[in-house]
This record gives structure tokens, sequence and C-alpha cells, in this order.
């Protein structure tokens, strides 16, 4: 049986539902601030749901649900792929800029590097929130990072026909292991982009069919509970969702959900990794590969007008 260490475990609820009555006050503009936990309110903690954040946010309504109408599946998949392999809305909007429709058919890895090369020398073009590889003996030839990335979709993904068969993959966990296959595509980028794919209405998975543990997850996870006893990471994500509402109602937090929609397992992953950092701060002495904070709390200017794919099927009311 999986054991919880219960001082750390109430802490993840707690995160949970701090971290929705935030959300919740800007939706609804509310005056800051919108918690008086001294840790939120300094340091930059994503939302407790992933499709929330501004770049996921930014990839469901402006890529996946304003894309040509005459693009194919395999074009719209492509798509969500470029965009989140550099997980940038500038770099996006600038490759944009030069390409406005790219598909299967017209995908030149070369030309995007070039233009890629140039951006790079103006700031960065990946987003710093993954850490992403760009070594491998295949692609030793290429000078940068980028050109790397974007010569393996290119070979291994467009020519070796992947987004077809993603297309036809009958589950979640079948994408995932299609892009875990591809050099680079690590267990938690194969995990998120298979996510982002199912945004789109081209695949339809629910969410609870699978789930995978990413580094700072797993932190967390091992700060949460005392011991596994053979369970895995994502055994413990399960039993934390199928446990919730009674780690609730022993914790005494409540927790107001997206319109309607429950946590699914993506999402509790995701706290876990915020969690792990939130104690950092709150426990200290919990030390499970323990470093500080690093990005402090920044309010964003620009709100979002907030999207989600209509195959959820959410009934969202406008902020007054």
């Amino acid at each position: 049986m999986i054991k919880v260490r219960h001082e750390a475990f109430m802490y993840y609820f707690r995160f949970m539902e701090e971290r929705m009555k935030i959300f919740w006050g800007r939706y609804y503009k509310n005056p800051a601030p919108w918690t008086s936990d001294t840790i939120l309110k300094s340091y930059k903690f994503t939302n407790v749901y992933r499709a929330c954040d501004r770049v996921s946010q930014y990839l469901i309504k402006e890529i996946i649900n304003q894309v040509d109408k005459t693009l194919s599946g395999e074009d719209i998949l492509l798509n969500i792929l470029l965009f989140k392999v550099f997980n940038r809305i500038d770099t996006w909007e600038q490759i944009k800029k030069s390409y406005p429709t790219i598909t299967v058919n017209n995908f030149d890895a070369e030309t995007l590097s070039q233009l890629l090369t140039h951006l790079r020398e103006y700031g960065p073009i990946f987003n710093p929130a993954y850490i992403m590889t760009g070594s491998s003996r295949n692609y030793h030839f290429l000078r940068f990072k980028h050109e790397r990335w974007l010569k393996m979709i290119e070979t291994e993904i467009v020519k070796e026909k992947k987004l077809f068969a993603i297309i036809k993959a009958k589950t979640l966990k079948d994408v995932y292991d299609i892009l875990l296959s591809c050099t680079f595509i690590g267990p938690f980028l194969a995990y998120q982009y298979a996510i982002d794919m199912n945004y789109s209405d081209v695949i339809d998975f629910d969410e609870n069919s699978f789930v995978q543990a990413g580094i700072g997850a797993q932190r967390g996870i091992k700060k949460c509970f005392f011991k596994l006893n053979g369970y895995s990471f994502e055994d413990a994500i399960r039993y934390t969702y199928d446990h919730f509402d009674i780690y609730q109602e022993r914790y005494g937090t409540s927790f107001d959900d997206l319109f309607g929609r429950t946590p699914k397992l993506i999402d509790l992953q995701n706290c876990f990794c915020e969690t792990d950092k939130y104690l950092r701060e709150k426990l200290p002495d919990l030390h499970v590969g323990n470093k500080r904070i690093k990005q402090r709390f920044k309010r964003k200017s620009n709100p979002i007008d907030f999207f989600f794919p209509p195959k959820w099927k959410l009934s969202i009311p406008r902020p007054f």
C-alpha cells in the first residue's frame, strides 16, 4: 500500500485550492491580492489546469482552432509539434510571418533553420520551461540545437509518416509511444506533446487513460509519499485521482473546478511538480533534490481571454 506523508500531501491540496482562488480572482477581475499565501504571491506557479496556462491557451486558441481549414490532420499535428518544440509565442509568430502556411508537403528543415538562426541573434527562441536536449550522434553535423530538432522532425516524423500513425493510433499511450521513438523526445516531452495533440479534433482520447510523471512531478511525489511500496509514480498520480475527495475532506480543503471540469491525470501530474517547488519554501528540511525556486511572480499586463477545446463542451460564463 502507498504510504502518505501527510504533512507534505496536505500542502498538495492546499496548493491546488489556493492556486484556483488566484485563477478565479483574475478571471472575474477581482482586485489583487487573490491569496494570502506568501509563497504563491512571491513566486511563479503554473495553473492547476495545464490548459489554462498562457502558452497552452495560445496553442488551443490561435493554432488549433484558428488553423486554415484546408489543412489536413497531419498538417495540424505538425503545426502543434513545431509550436511546442520551441514553446514560445514570439518565436512562432516570427515563423508564421515568413511561412504563413506550414504543411507536411512544404515543410523544409533547412529553410526554417536559417530563419531561426537569424532570430536567435536577437534573443532566446526556446522557452526555458522545458529542458530541450539537442545532443545526438545522428545529428552531430548540425551546429545549432534548433537545426537538429527541425532535421529530426523532417527525417523521423514527416518523412517516416509518424503523424499519420498518430492519427491511426488506438490509445493515448500509442501516441506517446510513437513520439517517444523519436530522437530528442524523451518520456516527459512525449507525454506533453501527446496531450497537446489531444487538444485538437485530430485525435480524441480520454486524458485519464494514460499518464507519465515528469522529473519535477517525481520529486513532488517523493515528498508527498513516504513509500510507494512497489507502485510507480504514475500509480501515485492515479491514487491521488481516485482518493481526491477523501483527502480534501481529511485536510479541510475545497476546490472550485474549471467550469465543471474536474482535474485530469495531466493536471494532477502538473500539480505534483508545482508542489515540489512550493515545498522547497514551505518545508525546506524535506530534501528531495531541493533547489531554490527560480522564477519570481510577475503579473502579466495582458489578460487571457480563455478558450478551451470545444469538444470539452464547457459552459463558460464571461467575466463581468
